[in-house]
């Protein structure tokens, strides 16, 4: 028996896996072809399993769980749709680490309600992999911040209830680290609109479907010194001005773990319809399935997919447990990312050139599983985050 299977888990578990297919497949099915977003009932309908507050403490209205669970229902939600697998990070106390006590109170209690839904605006056109590089500006004006630059690659952030931009307040001093002056600030918005200043441009996606990314323009866009944030995903209680770079990055490795939990849930899709398809499709008198080659294949797929399971289960449990876990989160996204892409690769060829028609679910999994070795730090970033930890830096 799995160290990491409770009765609890199983249980979480079952109930995102019946969702995911009673009600997020069906959504997928016919909305992703069209490039479209997901319904904000299916968002809702993840508010009322809690879902959006797994991470959140109990006295804030949340389940109290961990990064375990929190990457447990991830995967499942994904194996039907990677995108909501994903928007499930945009709620668990993001946009809530302001100064204000009760305010911060207020916000984890909506968040965990799923009604406080965030998008993150950290990469820009020049600064994406180098997040230190970030040049959009926050220039004070009084009790005010003026924020003008571009950013590129925000999801979700004209459905969102607020955006989370990083922005620098001054440059380095000489030897000064270069993130030094980065500081993140929360933009309350109305859901469905762009707060005065701002401008979006939707990037057109191969994958990922399920909710828009843009490219954003701000010109001037104000934001009260009460919503300048603590960090991305740190403590709300600590020092605004201690931390709000390193707080980003201390939350990538939960976010890199997330991304490998979705990873194998979109590896998994493939691996159950080939399975499926190998049985149905017929040639030469016979099931596919028949062919020693191609069960062996499968059987390949099915071991990778479970090598990557066991290794998030690892770094989860180590995340839960007050572990940094920073090589381990690094090397578990490159792995379960890379592995997804060569197992959905895989499930298009044994499925023929009937695999290579939007008539099959597999070649969306193809789609979404590419983008996981790029977003939350490519492959060769994680690569230089491992190796930098065992050698001197270069």
């Amino acid at each position: 028996m799995s160290p990491w299977r409770t009765d609890a888990r199983v249980a979480l578990q079952a109930e995102a896996r019946t969702f995911a297919r009673e009600v997020v497949m069906p959504l997928a099915d016919e909305l992703d072809p069209q490039k479209a977003e997901m319904p904000r009932s299916l968002i809702d309908a993840m508010a009322k399993k809690g879902w959006f507050g797994l991470t959140i403490p109990a006295e804030h209205g949340g389940m109290g769980l961990g990064v375990f669970e929190y990457c447990l229902v991830s995967e499942e939600l994904a194996r039907a749709w990677l995108s909501v697998g994903s928007i499930l990070a945009r709620g668990q106390g993001l946009g809530t680490q302001v100064l204000d006590d009760g305010r911060r109170a207020d916000l984890l209690a909506r968040s965990a309600r799923g009604q406080w839904i965030g998008g993150i605006a950290l990469s820009e056109p020049a600064a994406g992999s180098d997040l230190a590089g970030v040049q959009t500006r926050a220039v004070r004006e009084g009790d005010h911040w003026v924020l003008t630059g571009t950013k590129r690659w925000a999801g979700f952030a004209r459905a969102a209830d607020f955006i989370e931009v990083l922005a620098r307040t001054r440059d380095p001093e000489p030897g000064e680290s270069r993130s030094a002056g980065l500081e993140p600030f929360l933009v309350v918005k109305p859901p469905g609109e762009f707060p005065e200043g701002m401008t979006g441009q939707v990037i057109d996606k191969i994958g990922y479907h399920g909710f828009l990314t843009f490219q954003l323009e701000l010109d001037g866009v104000r934001v009260p010194e009460s919503d300048r944030l603590t960090g991305l995903y740190g403590d709300g209680g600590a020092d605004a001005d201690s931390g709000g770079f390193a707080s980003v990055q201390r939350g990538l490795n939960i976010a890199r773990v997330h991304t490998a939990a979705r990873a194998v849930g979109v590896a998994r899709a493939a691996v159950e319809d080939t399975q499926a398809y190998l049985q149905e499709r017929e040639q030469f008198g016979h099931p596919i399935g028949d062919f020693q080659a191609l069960r062996f294949a499968l059987a390949d797929m099915a071991a990778e997919v479970a090598q990557a399971r066991a290794f998030w289960c690892q770094v989860a449990h180590l995340l839960d447990q007050g572990d940094a876990a920073e090589s381990e989160s690094a090397m578990v996204k490159l792995l379960a990312t890379e592995m997804a892409v060569r197992v959905t690769n895989q499930a298009m060829q044994l499925h023929g050139g009937n695999g290579y028609t939007t008539e099959r679910r597999v070649e969306r999994y193809w789609r979404d599983a590419r983008l996981t070795t790029i977003f939350e730090g490519t492959s060769e970033i994680q690569r230089r985050i491992i190796s930098d930890r065992m050698l001197p830096k270069a």
